[in-house]
């Protein structure tokens, strides 16, 4: 579990660059629940998701080295779109790794942002990372479990 200070660092690294997203209600959710359900607007977050809070904190905390080497990822998806931005704002060359049949839009977005995009079966996206990462010294940013 994540301490609160680890937090509060991580929201001093996004002030400026992460949008302030809003907090809402829904009453139809607050009846059928009998309390109070928060939603947060993430689709309101720079490439329309939470994912790109995190990999921002995550690429801003590499060393000058670690960042001018490149980072690395597997998604298919709004992690690719997150770290892709990240790594664009942070100076840092971006490889992203993504199924060959993920959606074109979402390529094309990736690509958008900088990343160089590298096509392979769903199956072999986190073996794929993993080589690329270590035959070219990138640091890989894991779509789901970093702590950081």
């Amino acid at each position: 579990m994540l301490q609160p200070q680890v937090v509060a660092a991580a929201a001093r690294r996004l002030d400026g660059i992460a949008n302030q997203t809003p907090v809402f209600q829904s009453t139809t959710l607050n009846e059928r629940s009998g309390g109070q359900v928060f939603l947060k607007g993430e689709h309101l977050q720079r490439v329309g998701a939470f994912k790109f809070r995190g990999a921002f904190n995550a690429v801003s905390q590499l060393s000058d080295a670690q960042q001018a080497a490149g980072v690395i990822t597997h998604s298919s998806g709004n992690h690719a779109q997150g770290l892709a931005l990240a790594a664009k704002l942070c100076g840092a060359p971006a490889t992203i790794v993504m199924p060959d049949n993920a959606p074109a839009v979402k390529k094309a977005a990736t690509a958008g942002y900088g990343a160089t995009i590298v096509e392979c079966p769903a199956a072999e996206r986190e073996a794929v990372s993993g080589r690329l990462a270590a035959e070219h010294g990138y640091t890989l940013i894991h779509p789901y479990d970093n702590d950081q």
